[in-house]
């Protein structure tokens, strides 16, 4: 019997941090067995197309997706909607709001890190955005990837931990972003996103249904609020992640199973940004058949 393999969180380069086409996406998980994926980018659905012709050509299983960000009492979370009707203007709707705001946060975050004291400009960011879908969107990410390849930042207090053998030198580019631009760190730059109850609102009214993501990421030290996010209205929890450790998918399995929620896995692949992250490397540590049999429930036509 060939064992099940699933990814349901990963990212293109419709994504302002993913570096592969839907297309490739695809490739990858052949190439590693993967027998149901979903591709869900950042507040756009412009992969959704091209990933279901590759998918159905390499005889994939996929599933529609997108992950949305959004607030709960005033903390930034991320809500994965699978199953959508992409074709909805409401998409459009959420994309557009998105990218309106990302140019003036863009800019903020470069006079942030200038004011931390180094030298980076427009110009800079440009450049290493030239190739990218989204040109005008810069992420920490990226102000990462371009200070540490700046010889004369080599032994730059700030950046030695995100060095090859530093304490968070195992995924640098993402690691950067978490502790410097992230909601309440010092480069943060607020973009208004949709509430918690709105998000679920646009999934279920779009045919879909709606997960927390990772939130051992988004909740770290702040669990006590998981049970109120759940009575939102959400219909599952992204419980194993690259993300979460034994503790935390101990703790989020239990609360899935205590809600009766959907258990769900997924990998967040970007590429680059994330380099010892793996298509497929999701952590998880239950039979993948209960993830599809959940999943077919609501979406028996991804058999």
């Amino acid at each position: 019997m060939t064992r099940e393999l699933i990814d349901l969180h990963m990212h293109s380069y419709y994504s302002d941090d993913g570096e592969y086409s839907p297309a490739q996406l695809v490739q990858k998980c052949k190439e590693c067995s993967i027998s149901t994926m979903s591709i869900t980018d950042h507040n756009c659905v412009r992969a959704i197309s091209e990933g279901c012709r590759a998918a159905e050509e390499a005889g994939i299983r996929f599933l529609p997706g997108i992950e949305i960000d959004c607030t709960f009492q005033g903390i930034n979370l991320h809500v994965l909607g699978y199953g959508i009707d992409y074709t909805s203007h409401d998409f459009y709707l959420l994309e557009k709001n998105a990218d309106e705001q990302h140019l003036r946060a863009s800019l903020q975050m470069l006079l942030s890190t200038q004011e931390l004291g180094f030298h980076i400009t427009e110009n800079d960011m440009a450049k290493l955005a030239e190739n990218k879908y989204w040109k005008d969107r810069w992420t920490g990410e990226m102000f990462a990837e371009i200070l540490l390849s700046r010889p004369e930042y080599m032994d730059h207090p700030l950046l030695l931990p995100y060095r090859s053998g530093g304490e968070r030198g195992d995924n640098p580019y993402v690691n950067f972003y978490w502790d410097y631009y992230a909601q309440g760190k010092v480069c943060y730059a607020e973009v208004t996103y949709p509430s918690l109850e709105q998000t679920i609102e646009t999934i279920h009214g779009n045919g879909g249904i709606a997960i927390l993501a990772h939130p051992g990421i988004n909740l770290r030290g702040r669990y006590e609020l998981l049970c109120p996010i759940l009575e939102k209205g959400l219909d599952g929890i992204e419980v194993f992640s690259s993300y979460h450790d034994a503790p935390d998918i101990e703790y989020f399995l239990g609360k899935s199973r205590e809600f009766h929620l959907l258990t769900t896995c997924g990998s967040d692949f970007h590429g680059k940004t994330k380099p010892t992250t793996r298509v497929g490397q999701s952590n998880c540590t239950i039979d993948f058949r209960e993830i599809t049999a959940s999943l077919n429930k609501y979406f028996p036509q991804i058999n």
